[in-house]
């Protein structure tokens, strides 16, 4: 008699832990984890809506509010989602807002708070979780910075300042943690209909100095396609959590690939360009 093949063992469930889960690509990252059948900690500063979804995963979706700029907290949360499962092999660092202003127009306040979440935030669940990992012996952190970040742009510097910082640290975090088998991801997202222009958005008191400025880049908006659904995102990273030796960065978006791509090769063309001065240099 011929012997059939055996079938695939089941893969163990995997257990994420998302910050900025309750709209836009961390909802987008928490539901595709789930219909894979992983367990998945969900934390914003408003969890309602990952709340009422709860009764329908049958315990592996546990939600609660955190504020990720409150770094007691943060600690406090890695301590309740490795109580409630065991142990986290995905950490997504997702939580951030938006400033969106001239760099001059914004104010300390602003420029503190901004940072406080989507820099300070993001290395402070970084630092809570990384003891767990090592003593796992693996883990996979998920940055999301944005597409092309170590540039700015007209009225997001602060926004672009942030996710640079964020690229650096998680360079430099990349190379010290993989002797514990702890992978580090950079997620470099275009534009997504996530919502954050309309929920998290802060906006500067405009200087007419800037009028100008500020009408071109509403003008560049005219011409812009819609934005794609996070569910598309979200397909791509399920598939990056599965890989062996996943990649240190990744573009998420076609139209973002090809931009990144361009700036790059920009920016090496203008690097040559200027070549002969810098060499002056010694």
């Amino acid at each position: 008699m011929t012997q059939l093949p055996s079938a695939d063992p089941p893969r163990e469930s995997r257990v994420w832990f998302v910050t900025g889960a309750s709209r836009g690509l961390g909802y987008a990252f928490t539901e595709a984890a789930l219909a894979a059948g992983d367990r998945v900690i969900a934390m914003a500063r408003d969890v309602s809506a990952l709340e009422a979804r709860a009764d329908a995963h049958d315990g592996r979706l546990v939600a609660f509010p955190l504020d990720v700029a409150r770094r007691e907290d943060v600690f406090d949360a890695v301590d309740r989602a490795t109580a409630a499962f065991g142990r986290i092999d995905v950490v997504v660092n997702n939580a951030g807002q938006l400033l969106f202003g001239m760099v001059e127009e914004t104010t300390e306040k602003q420029a503190r708070s901004h940072l406080d979440t989507n820099f300070f935030g993001a290395l402070w669940v970084t630092q809570a979780v990384l003891p767990v990992l090592r003593a796992q012996g693996c883990g996979h952190v998920l940055q999301v910075t944005v597409a092309g970040a170590g540039g700015g742009s007209v009225a997001t510097g602060l926004y672009g300042a942030g996710k640079a910082a964020l690229n650096a640290v998680s360079e430099a975090l990349a190379e010290e943690v993989e002797p514990f088998g702890i992978k580090v991801t950079l997620l470099e997202p275009g534009p997504y209909d996530t919502g954050l222009g309309r929920f998290g958005l802060t906006t500067t008191e405009p200087n007419p100095a800037y009028d100008g400025p500020r009408a071109t880049l509403e003008a560049s908006w005219a011409d812009s396609p819609p934005p794609p659904s996070p569910d598309s995102a979200a397909a791509v990273v399920l598939e990056l959590v599965g890989m062996v030796d996943p990649p240190r960065r990744l573009v998420l978006g076609a139209t973002a690939y090809d931009e990144t791509v361009a700036e790059q090769r920009k920016r090496a063309d203008a690097y040559t360009a200027w070549g002969p001065l810098s060499r002056q240099g010694g």
